[in-house]
């Protein structure tokens, strides 16, 4: 339960939005999992999907879920532009004064959203990032390094608060840079600048898919390295799971807790040094960051693995 401390407190406005390209498969799940949040401490002002360039049935999907809640709303792009480009469109129809960031491939618990937007009762607090939780099946390489890559994730997220998935902050007017990705990071700069914090608040559970290849996990984890990579190479910004001390921290818990898995971890492992060092070169050539990627496909199957 939601403690009473936050049922107290002042009733925050919240806006959700979904970034959604070709999702029929997996929108109305989201829709579902948002529509059925327990509203304790806060009120759900509008559920808009941001749907760019879609070609498949999510406009029609999303359309004719707002006939049943006048709270879902469709906004159009007619070509993809890049998630920061959908968030900024988002961002500037949102009702609420906290707004949330949900992918339309992601499901939350009951009470996520109550959880998550408990925080901004503390006027200093810009930003709060939710745990994800992934549904691979963990006996796979690919699927065992998705579950490693979140639960050290979470572990680093403990020491210092590194959010992503699930995020909700203040709306404060800002707008993201349309010709690169990383939109957390670059949201929680901003607010950084205004010298508000970054919580983390595990208990605000989304559960997500991950690729369930090593192809695809390369691919996937290749593209966020380059845009955490491009972050510190445009605005000197640290990005928390790029710090040694921290993942060394992280990691040396995960394998104690994993000790029947090293082989795994291992590989695990040497995949994610493959994306980073990858990343680090793509960076240093300059080769450019890009707002608009190619679909990790094996994670859009979210009730197949």
């Amino acid at each position: 339960m939601v403690s009473g401390d936050m049922a107290r407190s002042k009733v925050i406005h919240a806006s959700v939005g979904v970034c959604a390209y070709n999702e029929e498969r997996n929108i109305l799940s989201s829709l579902r999992s948002l529509k059925g949040q327990r509203e304790e401490g806060f009120s759900l002002k509008d559920i808009i999907v941001v749907s760019s360039g879609s070609t498949d049935r999510t406009d029609a999907l999303v359309t004719e879920a707002s006939l049943s809640d006048e709270r879902v709303r469709l906004l159009r792009q007619e070509r993809r532009e890049g998630k920061n480009s959908a968030v900024n469109l988002f961002l500037s129809q949102a009702k609420g004064d906290v707004c949330v960031l949900v992918n339309a491939d992601n499901t939350l618990e009951p009470d996520s959203l109550a959880r998550l937007l408990a925080p901004f009762s503390d006027p200093t607090v810009g930003m709060a990032g939710g745990r994800p939780v992934p549904t691979n099946d963990k006996g796979t390489v690919s699927g065992f390094a998705v579950h490693m890559l979140w639960d050290m994730h979470h572990r680093l997220s403990l020491l210092y608060p590194k959010v992503g998935e699930l995020v909700a902050f203040r709306n404060l007017g800002i707008t993201l840079p349309t010709t690169m990705q990383s939109d957390e990071d670059i949201m929680r700069m901003e607010l950084e600048k205004k010298g508000l914090r970054t919580v983390y608040v595990p208990e605000a559970i989304v559960h997500n898919k991950g690729p369930t290849s090593v192809r695809d996990f390369l691919k996937q984890r290749t593209r966020v390295n380059i845009g955490e990579q491009y972050m510190k190479r445009i605005y000197d910004y640290d990005i928390p799971t790029w710090n040694p001390k921290w993942l060394f921290r992280s990691y040396m818990d995960f394998l104690r807790d994993n000790r029947g898995d090293l082989p795994r971890t291992i590989a695990a492992m040497g995949l994610e040094a493959y994306a980073r060092i990858y990343a680090v070169l793509y960076v240093k050539l300059d080769r450019g960051d890009k707002a608009v990627w190619s679909q990790v496909s094996s994670t859009k199957d979210v009730g197949k693995d």
